[in-house]
């Protein structure tokens, strides 16, 4: 039914606080320092719904730290305006190879359309809307504009 709890290590506790509430618009939930580190809790979809778990590891730690992936579900018209809105912001809005992007891709096989972006310690972050469009896996994964262009002219 989805997923209701996730925990990452971050660098910089507030700097990671400030990212997901400001940026990607969390509510935080809970900010637990303990000795220098800390944690903090925030709601994902709104209060009581989903959670993510910040862990801070401090500003020592090596340059190794271990990656995550989160995807958070949008409505297509907030991921649509998400390049823009992430780019206002500083972030640099990404495909899913992490090359820039201008506009979202669409994961054919799916059909979902998604935005990619890091968080401040490198964690890859995913906006995605699940299309309602017939599953396209042939097609692979294409750019919003090209998946626009393919459904207004399905004989390709």
């Amino acid at each position: 039914q989805g997923l209701f709890e996730a925990h990452i290590s971050v660098r910089d506790l507030d700097r990671s606080i400030t990212f997901y509430r400001d940026i990607v618009g969390l509510e935080v939930g809970l900010v637990q320092p303990e000795r220098g580190a800390g944690s903090a809790l925030l709601w994902v979809g709104g209060r009581g719904r989903s959670m993510l778990g910040l862990f801070s590891i401090g500003q020592s730690w090596p340059l190794t730290v271990m990656q995550h992936h989160l995807a958070f579900h949008l409505e297509l018209n907030d991921l649509l305006s998400s390049v823009e809105r992430l780019r206002a912001a500083g972030v640099t809005p990404t495909g899913n190879r992490r090359e820039p992007a201008t506009e979202p891709i669409v994961f054919g096989w799916m059909p979902a359309a998604s935005v990619f972006f890091d968080d401040p310690d490198g964690n890859l972050l995913e906006y995605i809307c699940m299309l309602p469009d017939p599953p396209r896996p042939e097609l692979g994964t294409v750019s919003w504009s090209e998946w626009q262009r393919l459904h207004e002219d399905p004989i390709d």
